[in-house]
């Protein structure tokens, strides 16, 4: 449902929607009902995903990579028809990129339980309801279950690699342990082998926040009208979650002690850091449905790898996957100390390899340079030797591919320019409001 025009009243919920352009989106339907680890069953699952580059003929070549929290399957591209915002990794895939699609198939799905074309609390319930708050609870665990039918219906019995980063390392990390004859290099960023107290604190003001919204309605609220939706409960959890994905340092540096504008702080103004939180909440809200929120953070919480593999130690030595463990020095959200913990656990494991940044859990996302240099390291030789560095006007988005199974295919998009765009923290004023691509 789109915002009212005539008051701006944010929208009931932000979700892709049948009906909706596709974009480059295809999908892959779960022939049979999803076991879910909590107890009973999940029908009608389907999952959107999108690649690039050509799938080798013996499918050596497939690189899956996971998104974050309120990310999709948008790694890279433009905004447009069917894709609300930029691809969140557009730097990392492209022609010369660490991803580059001349030599790799890079496969990203939206997460189970997400709100941009995988099933969720937004979508359709057999009874033709939305599911609503019926939605039943997920873990990552259940996530990854369901995406191995992305990998299935495209052929790929292994990846040669699996990268991800936050909750898209939650997500990795479970592929490498749960399946680990499918993954051959595991790349794990700014992750926890499992989520800790303080991690599940955080978070829990934020639920707080939305269920309290009087727009929640017991999680049924996608058929209010525009404004009447939990929008204000998202932007505040919005506003506490971003917080933590930032570092004291770079607010500090950044917004010091400076009000808005012309706005007094001691009548009621906003200082500059309130003024930029709300920038962020105000984002959220138009791209993005409460109950996803609701559903992806409770999956993190959930998060324990070593959950009835006899604890972390043991799970973590299942992984058979060449891994590179990265973390950020300023990370305060998933602090470097717990990718110490990955990497000495993981048999061979290499790192941790630190990102050096002031941007705290945020630098997986934006510090492209560091990211780059290690996934560069992690993959293997591709397939065929060194890729060639592609043209920027040469076509990276491939048409259908062999033995894809049941599934849907979108419309065909013309190529597109890559632009690569790094923060320039020279133009980070205080009253400035970056694009934030969590």
């Amino acid at each position: 449902m789109s915002s009212d025009p005539a008051t701006d009243r944010p929208p009931t919920t932000e979700v892709w929607k049948d009906g909706d352009p596709v974009g480059r989106r295809r999908w892959v339907e779960l022939e049979q009902p999803l076991g879910l680890e909590a107890g009973g069953l999940l029908p009608g699952v389907r999952l959107a995903y999108e690649t690039w580059g050509t799938l080798a003929p013996d499918r050596s070549n497939a690189v899956l990579v996971m998104h974050a929290l309120t990310g999709d399957s948008h790694l890279a591209g433009p905004a447009g028809p069917g894709h609300p915002t930029s691809g969140w990794w557009d730097a990392l895939v492209g022609p010369g990129g660490a991803l580059d699609p001349s030599a790799w198939f890079v496969v990203c799905p939206n997460v189970l339980g997400g709100c941009q074309g995988s099933t969720g609390p937004a979508s359709t319930a057999p009874d033709g309801r939305p599911w609503g708050g019926r939605f039943p609870f997920l873990t990552i665990r259940d996530q990854v279950v369901a995406e191995t039918s992305v990998a299935d219906a495209l052929g790929v019995d292994r990846w040669a690699a699996v990268i991800g980063g936050s909750m898209g390392g939650m997500r990795a990390l479970e592929w490498a342990v749960g399946y680990p004859n499918r993954v051959g290099t595991l790349v794990l960023l700014a992750c926890p082998a499992v989520t800790t107290a303080d991690q599940i604190a955080w978070t829990a003001p934020q639920l707080h926040a939305i269920r309290s919204d009087a727009g929640w309605r017991g999680g049924d609220y996608h058929d209010a009208p525009a404004g009447e939706g939990p929008w204000r409960g998202l932007g505040i959890a919005r506003r506490i979650a971003h917080v933590t994905y930032r570092s004291e340092r770079e607010l500090t540096d950044r917004f010091g002690r400076v009000a808005q504008g012309t706005e007094d702080p001691t009548r009621g103004g906003r200082y500059a850091v309130e003024s930029y939180l709300d920038h962020h909440a105000e984002k959220l809200v138009r791209r993005f449905d409460a109950g996803s929120y609701v559903t992806l953070t409770e999956a993190m919480n959930s998060h324990d790898v070593g959950r009835d593999r006899g604890g972390v130690l043991a799970a973590l030595r299942r992984v058979t996957a060449t891994t590179v463990v990265a973390g950020v020095d300023s990370d305060r959200l998933y602090p470097l100390a717990q990718q110490h913990q990955l990497a000495a656990a993981i048999p061979g494991g290499r790192g941790p390899r630190t990102i050096g940044s002031p941007y705290g859990h945020d630098a997986f996302l934006v510090e492209h340079d560091q990211v780059s240099a290690i996934i560069r390291e992690a993959l293997p030789p591709p397939p065929g030797g060194t890729p060639r560095l592609a043209t920027l006007d040469r076509e990276v988005f491939p048409g259908p591919h062999p033995g894809f199974g049941r599934m849907h295919m979108g419309r065909r998009q013309p190529a597109v320019q890559r632009h690569l765009q790094f923060l320039d923290p020279g133009e980070q004023r205080p009253d400035a409001h970056p694009d934030q691509v969590w």
